[in-house]
């Protein structure tokens, strides 16, 4: 069973091969093709600096009919840089990306088709600018004839490159290289300090130098007399759409000796027939085939060329699609309506034109269709590519493609502040809509009153507005609104809503406890308040001292520094300063006077009662001194060394004066003062009597009596001195006997025959007379 089966298997893939190599023979044999020019552009110029991305162009127009293999070559100085085959009638590119030095040059474009070459014209390209070369070393300090590399870099260059080494401007090494850098060992022979460096220079094609001019010689050409001719039909220029149009191209002239002809019929870039003497072509007439046709004959190298200009006219206009409205929203009508302006009346009427109408590729109306459509809004996406067609007799037309892109109505919009908003001082508001196609308006309203609007064209912008707030509240009185559709009323935000810093103010110091009451060993709070918006950051100072003395943060309007064991060295000047994110206030100065502790008070007066009750006695004690020694003087006696029994003293004593005068015997008016002293037993001894002195024996008395001045009885004086002196008793102790004395008597003239009298007068007269006691008996 399977024998029979081998040959037909084998039979079918030799087919396949056969058919494989027809269908590469039929590939081989390509279509007939004509040259038209080939040019070569430089982009975007023939002149650039270095780093500029540079586009060399190789443009080929070539007529042919069909299938065409073409192969580019560019060539740069000659040299062969790049080569490509393609088969399509696009453009050769060949890119120098960051164009250096090393690219300039001339280029030309070859492009070879089957059996033919055509080559461009050469276009210079020059390219200005150097990298700066970067030297390098791999030390800095070496000894004398030690070597060193050093290496010269050119970053991104290309081509031959020549390196030159210097040192101290002298040059000293060169090397040429076919990259961008070069590294080479230097030996330094010559102690001391040297400066190195490089430079580099490409190596280009050196310019020609020209010779003179040859001798002329004469030639002559002869033209072939033979043209190419093209015709049209119908003649005249009333070719409508859908007529038959006939295109000949054909030979005029002396045929002898023109071997090789060939005649090619085209339009622009596409041969429409070809053929050894003469080339027809035939078609439908359609307005887009209006333009030029060429008949082209080639003879060898020579090309001539005949054209003829053909006008055809539209049997109708190319149909438009329009849409109504413009803009549309999401969920909204839209009318679409496609209509060919103009036709041709004499063949066909308005009716004879059909419509259809597309959207993306998809049908949405019949051919039937009147050019009148509504998209119903029930639609949820109405967006997408719309296009109609316009058909009579049997010739279809295509509008422009209509891109549709249905609004999104704008969202809620939503109000925030940029930034920190400060009370006083201006910050942004800026208000946003998450959905909503552009453009879209925004309005920001202060409660009825409309503050400022703009538009947002693009995605990248945003809707700002500048606001300053003069109280906190004020922030809740700014809402902005937003729209995009004027046939819709406008969305509203919700008031702004953010964190509004109130600058801080009134700052005040204040001291715990009273200024009047710190005293020693007891603990002083220092509270700073102000008024404003938290966090505030609290610094204590003392005047003096450049460093804060407690800094502190608190979300309060008032934070204190406590300080414990309040001393002397409290004592002083302190402020406070508080800081927000608005500004710093600084308080007044608060100057805080430590007191002394109360043990130590009443140990300072405890001390100074005590001296004053020392002091207290000591006087006591002085004064009882004092007086002692008064009265110790006061019991001293005037005694007579003989006194006479019959004789009697007697002393008066007045206001500052004391009078002495001799004894006589003295009247009842006299004024006297009598000391008298008890009488002493005259068989009593010496220590009888001492100590008789010891008792209050002595009797004071003071007798005034008034009686007229006795001018014989004069005081005596010698100086200004008042002598005072005492009366004792005489020894008898009669009462009768005494002196009698008034004072200011001179020292003279006191008692000569009383000597002792006289030294007890001197003496009572030195003692204070004001302090003596007067005793009364």
């Amino acid at each position: 069973m399977w024998e029979p089966q081998q040959p037909s298997v084998r039979m079918v893939t030799r087919l396949l091969l056969l058919t494989s190599a027809l269908l590469s023979t039929c590939q081989a044999v390509e279509s007939p093709a004509l040259f038209t020019s080939v040019t070569l552009t430089l982009e975007p110029s023939n002149a650039v600096s270095q780093g500029t991305n540079v586009t060399v162009r190789c443009q080929a127009l070539v007529s042919s009919s069909g299938f065409l293999n073409r192969k580019y070559t560019i060539y740069k100085d000659n040299t062969v840089v790049y080569t490509e085959s393609i088969t399509t009638a696009e453009d050769l590119i060949y890119s120098l990306r960051m164009a250096r030095v090393a690219n300039t040059g001339k280029y030309k474009c070859k492009v070879n088709i089957p059996g033919k070459e055509l080559s461009s014209s050469s276009e210079k390209l020059t390219v200005t600018g150097l990298q700066t070369p970067v030297l390098s070393v791999d030390k800095r300090v070496f000894s004398e004839g030690e070597e060193v590399t050093v290496g010269c870099k050119a970053p991104g260059e290309s081509g031959a490159i020549v390196f030159y080494f210097y040192k101290d401007s002298k040059e000293l090494y060169e090397e040429r290289v076919d990259a961008n850098h070069v590294e080479t060992r230097l030996r330094f022979n010559n102690a001391g300090d040297h400066r190195l460096h490089c430079d580099y220079r490409v190596i280009l094609l050196t310019d020609s130098v020209p010779s003179n001019a040859s001798n002329n010689v004469v030639v002559t050409v002869k033209e072939l007399f033979i043209t190419p001719v093209i015709s049209v039909r119908p003649h005249g220029s009333m070719i409508i759409e859908g007529d038959n149009l006939d295109i000949s191209c054909s030979v005029s002239g002396n045929l002898q000796n023109s071997s090789g002809l060939k005649v090619f019929l085209s339009k622009g870039p596409t041969l429409l027939s070809s053929g050894q003497s003469k080339a027809n072509h035939s078609m439908r007439a359609l307005a887009e085939h209006s333009g030029e046709f060429q008949c082209s004959l080639e003879v060898g190298n020579v090309v001539k060329r005949a054209t003829e200009n053909v006008r055809i006219t539209e049997l109708f206009s190319q149909p438009v699609l329009t849409m109504y409205p413009t803009e549309v929203f999401e969920r909204e009508k839209i009318t679409l309506t496609c209509k060919s302006t103009n036709y041709s009346s004499d063949r066909i009427s308005s009716s004879d034109v059909k419509y259809s109408i597309y959207k993306d590729n998809y049908t949405l109306t019949p051919g039937s269709f009147n050019g009148i459509y509504v998209v119903p809004g029930v639609v949820p996406n109405s967006s997408g590519i719309y296009s109609c067609k316009a058909d009579a007799r049997m010739i279809s037309k295509y509008s422009a493609k209509l891109p549709v892109q249905a609004k999104v109505l704008v969202s809620k919009p939503e109000i925030t502040a940029i930034g920190r908003v400060i009370v006083g001082k201006p910050f942004q508001v800026r208000c946003h809509s998450d959905r909503g196609s552009l453009p879209i308006e925004y309005t920001l309203w202060k409660k009825y009153s409309e503050v400022n609007s703009t538009t947002v064209q693009q995605p990248h912008h945003q809707a700002i507005f500048p606001v300053t707030v003069q109280h906190y509240s004020d922030m809740q009185d700014y809402k902005c609104e937003a729209r995009n559709n004027p046939k819709i009323d406008t969305v509203v935000s919700n008031k702004l809503n953010t964190t509004v810093i109130v600058p801080l103010s009134n700052p005040g110091l204040s001291v715990v406890p009273d200024l009047l009451e710190v005293t020693e060993g007891n603990e002083m709070y220092l509270i700073c308040g102000v008024e404003g918006s938290p966090p505030v950051t609290f610094k204590w100072y003392r005047r003096g001292n450049v460093q804060p003395l407690f800094t502190t943060t608190s979300t309060q309007s008032s934070a204190s520094h406590r300080i414990k064991g309040v001393g002397n060295e409290h004592s002083g000047t302190y402020y406070c300063e508080a800081i927000n994110y608005a500004n710093m206030v600084r308080s007044q100065p608060v100057t805080v006077d430590v007191k002394m502790a109360t043990w130590k008070k009443g140990l300072i007066v405890a001390c100074c009662l005590l001296v004053v009750a020392l002091l207290a006695l000591a006087c006591v004690l002085r004064y009882n001194s004092k007086r002692g020694k008064r009265e110790n003087a006061a019991e001293l006696s005037v005694k007579p060394s003989s006194p006479k029994s019959d004789d009697s003293l007697t002393v008066s004593l007045t206001h500052s004066t004391m009078e002495v005068y001799n004894p006589p015997e003295v009247g009842v008016d006299a004024a006297v003062s009598v000391w008298s002293e008890r009488p002493v037993d005259p068989g009593s001894d010496g220590e009888s009597s001492a100590a008789s002195n010891n008792e209050p024996d002595v009797e004071y008395t003071e007798v005034v009596h008034r009686q007229p001045v006795d001018p014989a009885r004069a005081p005596l004086r010698k100086g200004t001195e008042t002598v005072y002196s005492e009366v004792q008793n005489s020894p008898t102790g009669a009462p009768g006997d005494h002196y009698d004395y008034q004072g200011s008597v001179e020292y003279a003239d006191l008692n000569g025959d009383q000597p002792e009298v006289n030294q007890a007068l001197l003496e009572v007269n030195h003692q204070d007379h004001h302090d003596l006691p007067v005793p009364v008996e």
